[in-house]
């Protein structure tokens, strides 16, 4: 499979309470991060990497993207809408739901995150370890968030947001990669989250780790907005200094 036939679902449905009053009116995905929405900087990260058919799974405010995005014709790619309902479905319910709009195999990321890796080797890392699911994990240290994974050996022993091991010096960095059939024992309809998910693939021996050595970006706090406007400045800059 090329990148292309990896489509890439985008959990954009949270109430994104923590930047009120910012997003009382508007959902997180359109936030203005260096002069633009922050999900037309997603979709260009990813859209340059090949991947052109995204899934956006909204909830809160969702019509709002919709209306402004529409089919993503205008950013050169595929873009489709799973809507939760009436009922939240939590990052896993709603994943559920998409399913058959993202056949087979896919990526996910969070609509909060700004992720500046190369995708291709996650996949190709992926198909080889024929598991139901992938997590990337970062090296944290605690520095950006708490860490909340013990990687050793090329493997993923403990992922836990609740408990804090000294062994954990690895954070889940934002992306992971799925089969349709991992979500084969979740219920149907129902709010669960993607954490639930994920351990019971670690349970099952099913979860790979993959690690990355960037550093992950992200808008779901004020002080995240402010280093990602700081970030993709400096980005737009050097890319005007060298054309």
């Amino acid at each position: 499979m090329t990148m292309v036939d990896f489509p890439v679902a985008i959990l954009a449905g949270g109430l994104a309470t923590r930047l009120r009053p910012i997003t009382e009116k508007i959902p997180k995905s359109l936030v203005a991060v260096a002069g633009r929405s922050f999900l037309a900087h997603q979709i260009e990260l990813l859209r340059d990497q090949g991947l052109r058919h995204l899934v956006l799974c909204v909830s809160y405010l969702g019509e709002m993207i919709q209306r402004e995005f529409g089919d993503g014709s205008k950013w050169g790619v595929r873009l489709e809408y799973s809507f939760d309902g009436e009922q939240l479905l939590g990052t896993g319910g709603a994943l559920r739901n998409a399913l058959p709009l993202l056949g087979k195999r896919f990526f996910v990321l969070y609509g909060d995150s700004y992720l500046p890796i190369e995708f291709k080797p996650v996949a190709e890392f992926f198909q080889k370890s024929s598991k139901r699911g992938l997590m990337t994990v970062f090296k944290n240290d605690g520095l950006y968030d708490s860490s909340n994974v013990w990687f050793a050996d090329g493997a993923i022993k403990i992922y836990d947001k609740q408990r804090r091991l000294p062994e954990m010096q690895h954070i889940d960095f934002g992306l992971s990669m799925f089969s349709a059939a991992a979500f084969d024992e979740t219920p149907d309809g129902k709010k669960f989250d993607l954490v639930e998910l994920m351990q019971r693939l670690l349970a099952q021996n099913q979860l790979a780790g993959y690690e990355v050595k960037q550093r992950f970006y992200e808008i779901g706090s004020p002080a995240g907005l402010a280093e990602l406007e700081e970030f993709l400045s400096r980005k737009t800059d050097q890319q005007q200094e060298n054309a």
